[in-house]
């Protein structure tokens, strides 16, 4: 109770007392109801860099941490706070591991209208998301590349706090946010760490200096904690990619490290990349890295190491050369323009739950998901259109709650007779 009061007046605690507050919840000696008060203290005090340093490193103490030392060379990592359409991982990942940079992620499944990288990838026939410590690390040794699932006992006590301020109006708090994601990221075992920090309608951050203050936050812990660490602050007031939805994501992202698709995923996968290839000392300039990976994508050497990573974990690689191999919605229907002009995005959340309403996301954390099914976008938010042209198609193999999928996905988007700005792709970074 002194350590609630002390927050709750505004006071700094000491590491040893957060050491104490953490562990004790973690052990069940804390209870639920005064963690809860003491998450709204922080709710409203607020936490200084140190505290919120202290806090993460608690968290990690509470499980297993992964021992990475047997890889060489400086291993990177990615995390994205969420969005719609957000594919970065199935690319970048590849890319960079192509690069000669060591990619050891562990990702988690989506829940709502975000998809998660493991569901993602389970849509590609016989794909196995969940490596022994031993399998991960002989697998990175060996090409540089493996992508599972987050273990059970990594942060265990973060898994019990999360649903804690879910039901006491607490996630909202920035230092409780970053240290969640943090907390993960440095017990994953990264020695160097980019953050996609999201904002706008499709995103948690709604609001952009929201965004802003939870990446320094994140940043600030990084450093602290003596780990390279770097945010990008990027736009979700549209989707990132075309395609929203298990399966079709993956055969985009399989377009992109083919290189025949140049729109916003694979830039933004560059503006990543470059800060990931920088941060691993595999190149001293941002053109550098440009150049390189331009190579990577032009010589097929990315798209290859995404059919090493298939092959290594059970999965038909043939779906990087044909991607009907991977699962087909048995039905279509398109979305098409009721009149001439430019076409506005205009809630990129909707986009997301539509989708959902498909099957492709969870509604609960039980609920199963349709690997197939999703949306894909035929023009993008300031694109001149013509009455008629096809702007969005919906794949789906249910027609249950496909009326109120479409009825939704069509108040998203709308037709200006006016010229619409483009959205910009990065509001910043922080480094």
């Amino acid at each position: 109770m002194d350590l609630i009061v002390k927050k709750r007046e505004g006071k700094e605690l000491l590491p040893e007392e957060i050491d104490y507050l953490v562990g004790g919840y973690a052990e069940g000696k804390v209870p639920d109801y005064q963690m809860a008060a003491f998450c709204m203290a922080v709710y409203f005090q607020g936490m200084s860099d140190e505290e919120t340093a202290r806090f993460t490193m608690s968290m990690v103490a509470s499980g297993k941490t992964a021992d990475l030392s047997e890889i060489p060379g400086i291993i990177v990592d990615k995390h994205s706070t969420g969005g719609v359409a957000d594919t970065t991982t199935l690319v970048l990942a590849p890319l960079v591991a192509a690069a000669g940079v060591p990619v050891a992620k562990m990702a988690g499944r989506g829940l709502g209208h975000t998809g998660g990288t493991i569901d993602k990838l389970e849509s590609i026939p016989g794909f196995c998301a969940s490596l022994s410590r031993e399998q991960f690390l002989a697998q990175v040794k060996r090409i540089n590349l493996a992508i599972t699932g987050q273990s059970e006992d990594l942060v265990p006590v973060d898994r019990k706090l999360y649903a804690l301020r879910d039901v006491t109006g607490t996630v909202e708090s920035i230092p409780l946010i970053a240290s969640s994601i943090m907390s993960k990221k440095i017990a994953a075992g990264a020695q160097a760490i980019v953050l996609d920090v999201k904002t706008g309608s499709g995103a948690f951050m709604k609001k952009r200096e929201e965004a802003f203050r939870l990446a320094r936050a994140m940043v600030a812990i990084g450093k602290g904690l003596g780990r390279k660490t770097t945010a990008v602050v990027s736009d979700m007031n549209e989707p990132l990619g075309n395609a929203i939805g298990n399966a079709l994501e993956v055969e985009e992202a399989i377009r992109v490290l083919r290189g025949e698709l140049k729109g916003r995923l694979r830039q933004h996968c560059f503006i990543l990349g470059r800060l990931l290839l920088l941060a691993a000392g595999r190149v001293s300039t941002e053109e550098e890295a440009e150049k390189l990976m331009d190579r990577l994508l032009d010589s097929g050497a990315a798209l290859e190491k995404l059919s090493e990573m298939i092959r290594a974990q059970g999965g038909n690689a043939a779906v990087t050369e044909d991607t009907s191999l991977l699962p087909q919605a048995r039905y279509q229907c398109v979305l098409k323009a009721p009149e001439e002009g430019y076409l506005e995005i205009n809630d990129v959340q909707g986009l997301g739950q539509a989708a959902m309403l498909l099957g492709a996301g969870r509604e609960t954390k039980e609920a199963a998901i349709d690997l197939a099914v999703g949306l894909r976008l035929h023009a993008r938010t300031g694109d001149r259109i013509e009455k008629g042209q096809p702007l969005l198609t919906v794949y789906f193999n249910d027609d249950r709650r496909l009326t109120e999928a479409v009825e939704l996905a069509t108040r998203c988007l709308s037709v200006s007779p006016h010229a619409v700005p483009f959205n910009p792709l990065v509001y910043g970074i922080i480094e």
